[in-house]
């Protein structure tokens, strides 16, 4: 935490005072949960910066550029609407296979892309944290923000997917702004955990493609939550990727029904990962320095 202090008026004349540097104290977080919220909307154009900067190193130097935000969701939904539908005839709540997948690809790639960037966003700037002061907090959500705009061209996509299948966005779409914000959420909640984590063990990093690999297979994104049994529904909802996809094949088509309590589990699911994600970051961002 940085505070500025200013030599008393009494020291010195007021033409002394305007010329005489301010002192900068640099103080680890006392409280808590002291996230210092403030002092971040201070930094928001090195927010800005780091954001703009991960865009542009990822489609630096590459043959197709932002045609891979296209591409990789429409291959995954290929594969998905021949294995899992025309050849394991999973249901697919009335929806055509693909308009199906690849309503729950968008958020999916989005949250896969955040949390993987998010999770080696501090040790990726060990050069930095060691040698400058800011708001910690500042390198993981610029991860996770940076990710939006895939996530935009993805629900552009979407849109055209659906009028080409002759499904009409319902009232629900309007729904699509709390969704996306839940998504955002969440990536956040549990990039704090990873990435913190990561700053400690450098193997998470290794470990993370699994986790992210299993957490897709545990996320209904291949199939309806439905195929679950009614007794472990809250409990899957704890999941709090399950609430979004869902909500998101529901806003956008109209087809099923509203996942209410799964929406609700996952919103619950979000705050326990964004509030200790925060505290354990926290904890982690004093000694970040001497941990990378």
């Amino acid at each position: 935490m940085a505070t500025v202090s200013l030599p008393p008026e009494s020291a010195a004349p007021l033409q002394t005072q305007a010329s005489a540097p301010a002192v900068v104290r640099i103080e680890p977080p006392r409280g808590w949960l002291e996230l210092r919220l403030a002092e971040v909307w201070e930094y928001r154009e090195l927010l800005y910066f780091f954001a703009m900067r991960d865009i542009k190193i990822r489609y630096k130097q590459t043959a197709i550029g932002v045609l891979w935000v296209v591409l990789q969701p429409l291959m995954t939904m290929g594969v998905f609407t021949i294995f899992f539908g025309r050849l394991a005839k999973l249901p697919s709540q009335g929806l055509p296979y693909p308009v199906f997948y690849f309503a729950a690809l968008v958020p999916w790639a989005y949250f896969s892309l955040a949390l993987t960037n998010c999770t080696n966003i501090v040790v990726e700037n060990q050069n930095v944290i060691t040698k400058v002061y800011f708001p910690r907090l500042i390198l993981p959500v610029a991860a996770v923000l940076s990710g939006l705009v895939d996530f935009a061209i993805g629900l552009v996509v979407m849109v055209v997917l659906t009028l080409a299948f002759g499904i009409h966005p319902p009232a629900t779409v309007l729904l699509l702004p709390v969704l996306i914000v839940l998504a955002v959420l969440t990536a956040l909640g549990v990039g704090l955990w990873t990435s913190a984590l990561n700053a400690l063990y450098r193997d998470v990093r290794a470990v993370m493609p699994f986790v992210v690999q299993f957490w897709m297979l545990a996320s209904p994104v291949a199939y309806p939550s439905s195929l679950v049994p009614g007794k472990w529904q809250w409990l899957y909802g704890l999941n709090p990727m399950t609430g979004v996809i869902e909500g998101f094949r529901w806003a956008l088509t109209g087809r099923g029904q509203a996942p209410g309590a799964l929406l609700l589990a996952s919103a619950v699911a979000v705050a326990a990962f964004l509030l200790g994600g925060a505290l354990f970051f926290q904890r982690m961002e004093g000694t970040v320095a001497d941990s990378v």
